[in-house]
């Protein structure tokens, strides 16, 4: 587990962190001889920083001889140990892969011999050795979660109340950005920080950077500038292929298409990893017979497609789609525009809300639409409701189990198989900590500020009884995000794009040129892998759509 400094111990004294979890695992002498094609060897003197928190296209050091201890800085007192990693550990965590800002500071807690790795050369490294590849990546993905449950990174100050505190975590939730939530109306801390800054409490939320920079309620675009979500793309006149949406079929289709050798640029206006990414364990998907979480599926094809050069737009959200000139130009709510020869339509769906009395004024503090570690830490040692019958509703109920201390699970029909994987409904059924009503529906939300009650109402004997709760859940199902798309393209009665009608090819829509996979489809299969599919097979209907317009 990670370290905490202590006041018995000076800071060349601390001790290795232990290795339970496969975060911090130590590099043979071949695997190390592997790295060093790919980097340099350098002495630092104790006290020397290898990177800063907040510092972009870091690289990854290999410790070959002495310690390097990784903090979070405090500017106003001693800084707080993560870990200390010794001879064969590498010191870096997920942005040494993606050219993000960092959210810790190395330094040297002895003198030292490292290998240093640049971030142009550790991309390569990944890229061309598998099995060391994909330990680092496992590796920097388990740090991002132990990071993200030590509340390391932004601060993120405001009241449970606030709609714009909501919109500041779900948006660092879903990016996987780990951060510390003050809760102004419980944490004494919150109001001592803000006049430590001078902030009054009209003023939030606030989001402080490396320790120091203050934010006041900044949009998603701005907080993603910051940490460098956002990429500068290169001056081009179009690229050759737009995916719009980041989820399992747009990455598809981003990696293949990059792959291939075709510029390419992703647009989503809120986090990669789509409605997969908020789901906390997905069992069923080919190749992880131990189950991989919708975050890791996503960060891995996130490092996939940029290690091919693909560029990601994050927030980016469309709100037009047009042909000018014989190629498509798509308009950005915050007014940029991106052109392309092709468009990949992959936008998924959005969640459905539950229209019930009490829903407007409790849905900010106590509603939410999945379940991943930070939302699961919110409910800790609380007791939750869940409506949904489907297998993200399973999904969901389970992960909660392990955190909260009673799970109510609320579908409308009586068998829990109908619309659920056989081996989650088994999972539900056994779990001591989680009680499925049947034939019911959730319909009130009660509380003063924050929600105390979830109000059930059985369908076949008309009672309403009340279930206590400081959270609720709601996955049933979802809307086409399509909207934008009026005139560009032909939708079917229910709002999905409607394709392989009058088109060449079954995953084209009525516009040559563009395209449309995974649950925004109409009539697609909502399911992880055949949406990665179609993101793939999509990719060379493309190639082919250039091929013919003598652009290939």
């Amino acid at each position: 587990m990670p370290t905490s400094s202590s006041s018995d111990l000076q800071p060349s004294d601390l001790p290795e962190t232990p290795d339970t979890t496969g975060a911090y695992p130590r590099l043979t002498d071949e695997q190390v001889m592997l790295l060093s094609q790919y980097g340099e060897r350098k002495r630092l003197a104790e006290g020397s920083t290898l990177f800063r928190e907040g510092d972009r296209d870091c690289g990854l050091f290999v410790v070959l001889d002495g310690r390097v201890r990784v903090v979070q800085e405090d500017p106003d007192g001693e800084p707080r140990v993560i870990a200390v990693h010794g001879r064969g550990r590498f010191v870096g965590d997920l942005s040494m892969l993606t050219g993000q800002a960092v959210y810790v500071t190395a330094v040297a807690q002895t003198d030292v011999e490292v290998l240093e790795v640049p971030y142009d050369r550790l991309k390569e490294a990944v890229a061309q050795n598998q099995a060391v590849g994909d330990l680092i990546l496992r590796a920097f993905i388990l740090r991002r979660n132990i990071h993200a449950g030590l509340g390391v990174g932004l601060r993120i100050i405001g009241s449970r109340y606030s709609a714009e505190t909501r919109l500041l975590r779900d948006f660092a939730s879903r990016n996987r950005i780990p951060y510390r939530w003050e809760d102004l109306e419980e944490d004494p801390e919150a109001e001592l920080t803000l006049r430590a800054f001078g902030i009054p409490p009209d003023q939030t939320p606030v989001v402080i950077w490396k320790g120091r920079t203050v934010l006041r309620n900044p949009s998603n675009t701005e907080l993603a500038e910051v940490l460098g979500l956002r990429e500068e793309t290169p001056p081009r006149y179009a690229y050759d292929i737009l995916v719009v949406g980041a989820g399992p079929a747009g990455l598809a289709a981003a990696v293949t298409a990059a792959s291939e050798g075709l510029s390419t640029i992703v647009l989503d206006g809120i986090a990669t990893g789509g409605q997969a990414g908020t789901s906390s364990q997905i069992e069923n998907y080919l190749g992880f017979p131990a189950g991989i979480s919708g975050a890791e599926l996503a960060d891995r094809a996130v490092v996939q497609a940029r290690k091919f050069g693909a560029t990601f737009t994050i927030p980016g959200e469309a709100e037009s789609l047009a042909r000018v000139d014989g190629h498509f130009v798509v308009g950005l709510t915050d007014g940029d525009q991106v052109e392309a020869h092709t468009v990949v339509l992959a936008t998924g769906v959005r969640y459905r809300r539950l229209d019930i009395p009490g829903m407007d004024r409790l849905e900010g503090p106590s509603v939410y639409y999945a379940a991943t570690e930070f939302e699961a830490r919110l409910c800790r040692g609380d007791p939750v409701t869940v409506v949904g019958g489907g297998n993200s509703a399973g999904q969901a109920a389970l992960f909660l189990a392990r955190n909260a201390t009673a799970v109510n699970l609320v579908i409308r029909h009586d068998d829990l198989n109908r619309d659920m994987s056989r081996y989650l409904a088994e999972r539900i059924v056994a779990a001591p900590r989680v009680q499925v009503w049947r034939n019911c529906e959730v319909c009130e939300l009660r509380g003063d500020l924050r929600l105390e009650e979830v109000m059930v109402h059985d369908l076949r004997t008309d009672e309403r009884r009340p279930l206590s709760a400081t959270a609720l859940f709601v996955l049933i199902g979802s809307e086409p995000q399509t909207r934008w798309l009026a005139g560009a393209t032909t939708l079917d009665d229910r709002g999905f794009v409607r394709t392989g009608v009058g088109a060449s090819t079954m995953f084209e829509t009525t516009s040559a040129g563009i395209f449309a996979v995974g649950d925004v489809r109409s009539g697609s299969v909502k399911r992880v892998a055949s949406a990665v599919g179609e993101g793939v097979v999509a990719v060379r209907l493309v190639y082919e759509h250039l091929v013919r317009a003598g652009r290939r």
